[in-house]
Parts: C-alpha cells; structure tokens; sequence
C-alpha cells in the first residue's frame, strides 16, 4: 500500500487543495492530509476548526485521512509510513520555494519522495490568503471554497465585526 503525506496550514481549506489531493487520490492508495501547526504564521482559523473544516469537506473519501503535525514533515512522514510528500504548484513563483524544501528534505530523509502536482488550472490564482482577504471584505467565496468553510468564513467575520477587530485594516494593502 502506497501512502503519501500532503501537509498545509489549510487556513482555510480552497478548492485548489481539493483538486491536489483527489489528483494524489488517483496515484497513491491513501492521503494523509497533515495539518501543520505553525506558531510563526498568523492564522485566522484554530488547528481544530482547520481540522473540521478539512473532515467535513473531505468526507466522501474512503482513502482520505486528516491529522495534525508539529515539527518536521519528515519525521511526520515516517511515523505516518509514507512513501512520499505532496506538494502542489500552482505557478512558477511557487517552484523555487518547493524546490528548495524537497531538496532538504531529501538530505534529511533520501527515501521519502516529492511529488509536485499542478492543480487544475482554473485553480491556479488560488490560495487562502486570498479567500480570507475576499471573505474579509464581504467577496462572494462560494466558488473557491468548500461549503464549510464559506459558513466559517461568515462566522469568523461575524465574530470579528461584534468584536470590534477591522480585520479590513490589517489587509488593506493587499487589495
């Protein structure tokens, strides 16, 4: 059985991330879609409402499994028995990066394998900076996103607005 680890912060979730793993679903018995706990990046979602958000979209899959991480993918790798990590790449900006990570990970781990894949193009100006930005802003996400996280979406905002937090004026240099 060929098992591979797709890890992420998935925050939140976007319909590029799907697209990857039923793409991997296609070459590999069993993903292991890795949520990773990384306290440097400001997320806007909990690892467990990731973790949630991530269950319930990827329900309809019988070889799918979601879990969480913290340390080095390589050493998540190996006590998850993969073979190898997914990566997508959604353009060539992505691929220094990617590059640069597989490289190191081979020198930590030579038998663990990169598999880059390339979403379907339709997802390729996707990625979940902008869905939150979009969702911040009151944009229409329903196109990009999984059910859940649209509803999420909505209630984070909901709880920011009754908060008093202008996610709005964090952002608005990137709009």
């Amino acid at each position: 059985m060929k098992r591979v680890i797709y890890p992420g912060t998935f925050d939140p979730v976007t319909n590029g991330h799907i697209d990857v793993i039923e793409r991997a679903m296609d070459l590999f018995d069993e993903v292991v879609v890795t949520v990773a706990r990384n306290p440097v990046k400001n997320q806007m979602f909990s690892l467990d409402e990731r973790l949630n958000m991530l269950r319930e979209s990827l329900l309809k899959y019988d070889n799918v499994f979601v879990d969480s991480f913290d340390g080095l993918i390589v050493d998540h790798a190996k006590q998850q028995k993969a073979i190898g990590i997914i990566r997508g790449l959604r353009a060539v900006s992505d691929f220094e990066y990617e590059f640069q990570m597989a490289l190191m990970n081979r020198k930590l781990d030579e038998n663990l394998r990169t598999i880059f894949l390339m979403p379907n193009e339709k997802y390729t100006y996707l990625n979940s900076t902008i869905i939150r930005n979009l969702a911040v802003f009151h944009g229409d996400v329903a196109d990009f996103v999984p059910p859940i996280v649209v509803k999420m979406l909505k209630e984070k905002n909901k709880v920011h607005e009754k908060n008093g937090v202008d996610k709005k004026q964090e952002i608005r240099e990137d709009f």
